[in-house]
């Protein structure tokens, strides 16, 4: 594990010393992302000056759980964005033969060779959301609260990634996958609402098949008096371990047909 820390370290420095070339591109793609955020927000108060409630939530508990949504999102876009390339360039043009050379997990590498800083536009926006939020609906952050938070945080960020993971696995067999990944990914927007407020076929995919309702609804809910502790703690941990588990499955099997492509 130690070993792995400082080859992450090496390959964080590394990949810094070549952004900072791009400084400009880096404040475009952050301001871009507090654009993207502000519109979503924009939107949500837009509905909410037209109905009181929103199936009975209000303003400030859907406010909650869209800034609680964008800070898993922003770690996992921070720590895991190769994971695209994987699914649409990296097993396409064989590029993934040189990750099958070196004498460390091939996962491990893939991820630690990008650190996507632009992700911070996200984590912003969503820890200033929740704090604005959490004042207005009088939620108070004990010592054990915050340790909740910090834990609920980091098994949603699981959840998110391991989803990517399987899909962009799916490259090793079908060669491209980014349009499945892009499609899947895309069902995450429903995760910054509270998904009572879907259909029943909707809420079921979004719990049982594809779990993003435990990256923001669950354990977001549990802070603003939704939803049970139980459900919200072990609901949310089960999650994050259970398609972890699916997630690394499906790579290894995927690592087992991988042919480059000149052969």
């Amino acid at each position: 594990m130690k070993k792995y820390f400082k080859l992450y370290r090496m390959f964080l420095a590394q990949y810094l010393k070549g952004l900072m070339e791009y400084r400009v591109d880096f404040f475009i793609g952050l301001l871009g992302f507090f654009l993207v955020q502000a519109t979503g927000i924009i939107f949500i108060y837009l509905i909410f000056q037209r109905i009181p409630n929103l199936n009975g939530w209000s303003f400030y508990q859907v406010m909650f759980i869209y800034g609680f949504a964008q800070l898993p999102r922003g770690l996992d876009h921070m720590f895991t964005d190769n994971l695209w390339a994987l699914s649409g360039r990296i097993v396409a043009k064989g590029e993934f033969d040189k990750y099958l050379l070196r004498p460390i997990n091939p996962l491990f590498h893939l991820i630690a060779e990008v650190f996507q800083p632009d992700a911070f536009g996200e984590i912003i926006v969503g820890i200033f959301l929740v704090a604005v939020a959490a004042g207005k609906l009088g939620i108070s952050f004990s010592i054990l609260n915050i340790l909740f938070f910090i834990l609920v945080i980091v098994f949603s960020t699981i959840v998110y990634t391991s989803i990517k993971i399987i899909f962009a696995s799916l490259a090793f067999w079908i060669k491209y996958s980014q349009a499945i990944v892009y499609m899947v990914y895309s069902l995450s927007d429903f995760a910054k609402y509270p998904i009572k407020i879907y259909a029943g076929w909707l809420q079921k995919i979004l719990t049982f098949i594809i779990p993003f309702a435990f990256t923001a609804y669950f354990p977001a809910g549990y802070f603003i008096g939704k939803i049970n502790f139980v459900y919200a703690a072990i609901g949310t941990v089960l999650a994050g371990v259970l398609s972890f588990m699916v997630a690394y499955l499906v790579w290894l099997q995927g690592i087992k047909v991988y042919e480059s492509s000149g052969s």
